[in-house]
């Protein structure tokens, strides 16, 4: 049993949690809904006694006795040890439960301990999957490693931040059981997520949180069906997509696409790689010590189109991305830029091709410095790569966040006094400051609450071109086919290979490939049991 009694939070005279009650029971799923910023992460993390730099804390929280908090963090990259294989970060804990019995018998003992933790975190094909390291393994993967983590641990509370953040519709539903089957043990778990469908499906208690107060409390059915609060009404209204009128005819393949693939085959090395590593390993074992991950014979984008890639959890879609981006070179094949091949490497690209490809990441923290203001490093993006004056830059990027909605009070702040989402805006504002040919946005609408999320697509599809001519080529890697419907065109990721593509509409509504056909499926089923 959890309990968080009148909790506030102050990081430099403001507020960030404000006031918050609330009983986490055994065995139940308690949901902390609401805007990016509104205090869900904060509030999650008092449950481990972690609170920002420079805090000043009043309230209460109270765990029972031996009652251990185990946390599972909406980017699980940042608490896994990169250079350790997933058999050595799990064994470690393993081995420290096993310390009294027969010395004969402790490694077997560990072993089952350890695949018995990924079984109950979901995950198959566990011996493959021991030896490979953290940046070898998709986004999902690495957060159903972390849960395995805290399960060994023997935790009584889980906080899972954002847990189906990047899943498509099959993984999420994974995801849910995976949860539910956790609470199903007695164990309590605090959900904190912008995804409604997940939080209708799995939660038994929701509390609405905006500016660091909670603003409704309730059973999930209640709240749904009678919600009483005016932000709750627009949380629970806001519509995912609405592609509207947007859709026109198929792009003219007479144009020449600003970006081409031809032949592409990406692999993946053993062993630990810096920064260019990448995750997304799904795929056929190819020469000794490597192992191909994305095999992709043709893939073009068009200026002032929208291409959505979408596919399960490890399929290949960020890997393909990063090719694009410069920053996975391994690998073989061309990355036509207007009909000129691109350097593989980034360290290879001029200013200009840089400047051409833009790629916001998923994970928007880990993509800025900790040390600098945000408004500083956007406005460095058109000093760098446009050549543009310092002074001209910081307005030109203080527009740019104000259309995305971060006035200058909070772009004045370093990364640490942003939420997640509000850092996600903040990087898709750095990407477009350098006038890109070619935007790459991976996952930046997940870890958005409905309202945001409609705002941010509106922004993208906005930027495809109007009566000035067409804007660049958007490529937006979605695990949420509701997300994919405003896309122009929609390529279908599965094991590596892109088995499906074709104009958006007829693509979701009418697949033609069994995988298409499983995902559009799935999607609609947990729509309608949520």
């Amino acid at each position: 049993m959890v309990e968080v009694t009148d909790l506030r939070v102050e990081v430099g005279g403001r507020a960030i949690v404000d006031g918050v009650s609330l009983r986490v029971p055994p065995g139940r799923v308690t949901a902390l809904v609401g805007a990016s910023g509104s205090g869900k992460t904060t509030t999650g993390l008092a449950l481990l006694g972690e609170f920002p730099a420079g805090a000043h804390v009043t309230g209460e929280v109270r765990v029972a006795a031996g009652g251990l908090v185990g946390y599972v963090p909406q980017h699980p990259a940042a608490v896994l040890n990169p250079a350790r294989r997933i058999s050595a970060l799990l064994t470690d804990i393993a081995r420290t439960q096993v310390r009294d019995l027969p010395r004969g018998s402790r490694r077997a003992t560990a072993r089952a301990r350890v695949l018995q933790a990924l079984a109950d975190a979901r995950l198959p094909d566990a011996e493959q999957l021991l030896r490979r390291y953290p940046h070898q393994l998709s986004g999902g993967q690495q957060q159903r490693v972390v849960l395995a983590q805290a399960l060994l641990l023997g935790a009584r509370v889980v906080v899972a931040d954002e847990p189906t953040t990047g899943q498509d519709a099959l993984t999420k539903r994974l995801v849910v059981e995976q949860l539910a089957a956790v609470a199903a043990r007695g164990i309590a778990v605090v959900l904190l997520s912008h995804d409604l469908d997940v939080v209708r499906a799995l939660a038994d208690e929701v509390h609405v949180m905006r500016a660091g107060r909670v603003v409704e409390s309730g059973p999930v059915e209640r709240v749904w069906s009678e919600p009483r609060h005016e932000w709750t009404r627009r949380l629970l209204a806001a519509p995912t997509t609405d592609p509207g009128d947007r859709h026109g005819p198929e792009t003219d393949r007479a144009v020449r696409p600003v970006l081409s693939v031809r032949a592409l085959t990406a692999r993946h090395r053993d062993g630990p790689r810096g920064p260019t590593g990448t995750t997304g390993t799904t795929g056929t074992t190819g020469t000794t010590g490597t192992t191909t991950a994305v095999h992709a014979p043709e893939l073009s984008l068009y200026s002032g189109e929208l291409l959505a890639l979408v596919g399960r959890s490890g399929s290949g879609k960020t890997t393909l991305a990063r090719c694009l981006a410069g920053l996975h070179r391994d690998h073989d094949g061309e990355i036509l830029l207007d009909g000129t091949p691109l350097p593989r490497s980034l360290r290879d690209r001029g200013r200009g091709q840089l400047a051409a490809v833009q790629y916001v990441f998923q994970d928007a923290r880990a993509a800025f410095d900790e040390h600098r203001p945000v408004l500083h490093q956007v406005a460095r993006t058109a000093v760098r790569l446009r050549g543009v004056d310092a002074a001209a830059a910081e307005a030109e990027a203080l527009t740019t966040l104000t259309r995305l909605g971060l006035p200058p009070d909070v772009v004045g702040r370093r990364p640490t006094g942003l939420s997640g989402g509000e850092l996600q805006r903040a990087a898709l504002a750095r990407a477009l400051l350098a006038h890109p040919r070619v935007l790459i946005c991976d996952e930046i609408t997940s870890g958005l609450d409905t309202v945001t999320r409609r705002g941010i697509l509106d922004v993208l599809t906005g930027l495809l071109g109007g009566d000035t001519g067409p804007g660049p080529a958007l490529l937006l890697i979605t695990h949420d086919l509701e997300t994919a419907a405003v896309a122009d065109r929609v390529a279908v990721m599965d094991a590596g290979e892109i088995v499906e593509q074709g104009p958006a509409r007829q693509l979701l509504t009418s697949p033609r490939h069994p995988f298409t056909a499983s995902l559009v499926a799935t999607r609609s089923n947990f729509a309608e049991r949520s």
